[in-house]
Order: C-alpha cells, then sequence, then structure tokens
C-alpha cells in the first residue's frame, strides 16, 4: 500500500511545472558533483560559486542546481553561475542553509520558480538566477576588485611571514621515494580546462615520461586519460580509493601544527604515506616537491594561471600559490604552452610524406632524363640477372 502512495506521488510530482529530480546534498561542491547522477537536483551550500566547481557540476548533468548560499556575493566577480546558466541548468540561489534539514538524501523534490517542493509543501524559496540577472551581479560585483585585490597582497605578505623558510630555503619538505631529479614533473589538478589540456598533452606524456603527480582529485583525472599517477598530494578528501590503490606514494597535506584528517583514511585502505605540515594548498606541496626533489620542468594542468582565476577561487590560499610560483620561477610552464609548443613539431606522418615526396621527386627526374634512363635501364637488367641467378640454384 506505501509503495503504491509514493508511486502516485511521483506521478503526480512528474506531472506537475517545474524540474523534479533526486535530490542530492553536499556542503562540499566537489565531493557532490562526484556522486551526482543525470536528472538529480543538486544541493550545494557554496558562497562565489567558482568555475571549477561549476563546471564539475555540469559534467554530472544535473536536471537544477539549488544553494543554499549566493552563487555571486558580490566581493568579486566570481565564474561559476554563468557557466552553468549557459549551460542551460536551472540555479536556484540563497535559498538558506534550512535547506539542508528540510530536504533528505535521495527523495525526489521539485523546483518551480522561486521555490523548492517536497510533494505538495514548499520547504524553500530563493532567487532563480539567469543570463539577465548574473551579468546584473557581475556587473555589481567588478566593483570589489580593488577590496579584493588589497586582501590579497594582505595574505600575501602573511603567508610569506608564515613560511618563510618553507619558501626561501625548503625547510619542511618531507622525503619521498619518487624520484624527480633529472625528468618533467605533470602536476595535474581537476581545475581549468583539466580534460582538455591532458588530452592535447598525450605525445608529450608518451615521449617525455613525465612523473604524474594527481592533486585530490587530480589523481583520478589521471587515470580517467589513460595514466598512472607515480605520486598523490592533497588533503586526501576528492581523491577515489581506486586512485589511492594504484600503488601511487602518497603524501597528505597536513595543518601547520601537524593535524590531517586525510591521513586515517589513506592508512585505513593499508597504504603508507607521509604528511607535508604547511598552511599553503594541495598544488603548493606538489610544485613545491617537484622543485626541492629536482625536476627539470614542472608543466601544470587545472591549475590557476590568471588574475580572473585566482580571484574566482575565492580563497586566501591563493596568496600561497602566487607565492609558490613565484619561487619555482622558469620552471614552471602551464599545460596550454607545453601543447602549443609540442605541436609545432614534425609529427612522424609528416616526416613520412616529406620522404616519399622526396623519392616521387628523384624517380620523376630520373624518367624524363637521358642519363636518368640509362641508369634506370641497367638497373633493371642487374636485377633480371640476380632473379635468374636466384632461380638457377633451385633449379
Amino acid at each position: 500500500m506505501a509503495s503504491m502512495k509514493l508511486a502516485a506521488l511521483r506521478r503526480r510530482t512528474d506531472t506537475l511545472s517545474g524540474v523534479s529530480g533526486v535530490a542530492r546534498l553536499d556542503r562540499r561542491t566537489t565531493r557532490l558533483a562526484g556522486r551526482l547522477n543525470a536528472g538529480d537536483i543538486a544541493i550545494i551550500d557554496h558562497v562565489d560559486l567558482d568555475r571549477v566547481a561549476a563546471e564539475a557540476l555540469i559534467a554530472a548533468r544535473p536536471a537544477a542546481i539549488v544553494n543554499a548560499q549566493p552563487s555571486i556575493s558580490g566581493r568579486y566577480p566570481n565564474l561559476g553561475p554563468d557557466v552553468i546558466v549557459a549551460a542551460g541548468i536551472p540555479l536556484l540561489d540563497n535559498v538558506g542553509s534550512e535547506i539542508f534539514a528540510a530536504v533528505k538524501e535521495g527523495i525526489k523534490i521539485r523546483v518551480d520558480g522561486d521555490l523548492v517542493y517536497v510533494g505538495d509543501n514548499p520547504v524553500a524559496k530563493g532567487t532563480p538566477q539567469d543570463s539577465r540577472t548574473i551579468a546584473a551581479l557581475m556587473t555589481e560585483a567588478k566593483s570589489g576588485l580593488s577590496a579584493q585585490l588589497e586582501a590579497f597582497a594582505v595574505n600575501t605578505s602573511e603567508y610569506m611571514s608564515r613560511e618563510r623558510e618553507l619558501l626561501l630555503d625548503g625547510v619542511g619538505v618531507p622525503q619521498i621515494r619518487t624520484r624527480f631529479t633529472g625528468r618533467h614533473a605533470l602536476v595535474v589538478v581537476r581545475g581549468y580546462d583539466h580534460v582538455s589540456d591532458l588530452k592535447a598533452l598525450k605525445h608529450y606524456i608518451r615521449e617525455f615520461k613525465p612523473i604524474l603527480v594527481g592533486v585530490d582529485g587530480g589523481a583520478d583525472a589521471l587515470l580517467e586519460a589513460g595514466h598512472k599517477p607515480h605520486l598523490i598530494v592533497g588533503d586526501m578528501d576528492a581523491v577515489s580509493d581506486a586512485a589511492l590503490m594504484t600503488g601511487a606514494e602518497v603524501v597528505v597535506h597536513a595543518a601547520p601544527d601537524g593535524r590531517a584528517p586525510g591521513l586515517a583514511r589513506v592508512q585505513d585502505l593499508g597504504i603508507d604515506a607521509v604528511t607535508f605540515p604547511t598552511s599553503g594548498t594541495g598544488e603548493d606541496i606538489a610544485m613545491l616537491l617537484a622543485d626541492e626533489k629536482g625536476a627539470d620542468l614542472i608543466v601544470a594542468v587545472g591549475t590557476s594561471a590568471t588574475l580572473s582565476e585566482f580571484l574566482d577561487k575565492g580563497r586566501t590560499g591563493m596568496a600561497s600559490t602566487f607565492l609558490t610560483r613565484l619561487r619555482i620561477g622558469g620552471k614552471l610552464v602551464d599545460a596550454k604552452g607545453v601543447s602549443r609548443l609540442y605541436r609545432s613539431r614534425i609529427s612522424g606522418a609528416a616526416l613520412l610524406l616529406i620522404v616519399l615526396a622526396a623519392v616521387v621527386a628523384v624517380l620523376a627526374a630520373m624518367i624524363i632524363s637521358d642519363a636518368g634512363r640509362t641508369y634506370l635501364h641497367s638497373a633493371q637488367t642487374d636485377w633480371n640477372s640476380f632473379v635468374d641467378w636466384v632461380q638457377g640454384l633451385f633449379s
């Protein structure tokens, strides 16, 4: 009887206006993206939704996205909401944190206009966003850029004071088994354009065989691209068990006081790991390790490279990334630059065509010249004599 009532409720929900789907909730957006199914409704808790998180959600093809927080707070012009709306996914904004108590994981809900319904009951109200409203919010947010730049400068100075010995002298970098000396290192973050960049670097990876470093979910990105990571670093909250079990060496990001929440998870899988205490980010750890251990070149995939990308992350930790890049200097190259340079080289197919064209040109020259025809006739006579001699041996 209960199942019949549930089926009737689902049929009634499907016939109502708006968008219906199974609710999936998580206060960590990247973690939620990993378990979203097509047609689900994602409920997130993300102020100033950045482009990387938005693209992770879009990849799962949800029916709608409901944000408990304002997707654009006005502090700076973040890129995530515009990406979601451009993908044709409804975005309901700023419904309040109470939605996490009002909606249970796995139940069917409906988003209609500015309301979220469970059955026939509205449980949350927010602001629907579209291209027009987002454009207006982005215009307002640009006025906050100067304040963000000032805060960025302050955070950079504070980080330099805290991590001076690490940045200048490498104090605190742990000992690891992975050998970087004299080799390239490819540091992969599940971030900006990482899928297309890894695809473009396929031939580079095959030829140069760099040390492959996955930063949290970047390890899974390497696996998805057909590569096995040599080293995995980060908080261990966005990397799969499958990636951790590949045999890669693991370095767990720890707080400056030594606390490393991700260490227990790794040890529960029976994997040995070392910790790296720092107030920087996972990608900072990866780059500092590669640099300190003697990598000749560090190629970054999916990391922040421009000012808008740094600000879009919306974290004080971006100051550490900025200083880490200054420390590494010319050794660090963005993946797009490497792929452009690599594509400019002559491919094997092009080289083969050049050789064939040269052979054809030589044959044509020999055919149209008297000396060439004489040489070809002599070569044919010699070949016929050789064939007759071979046949005589077996007759």
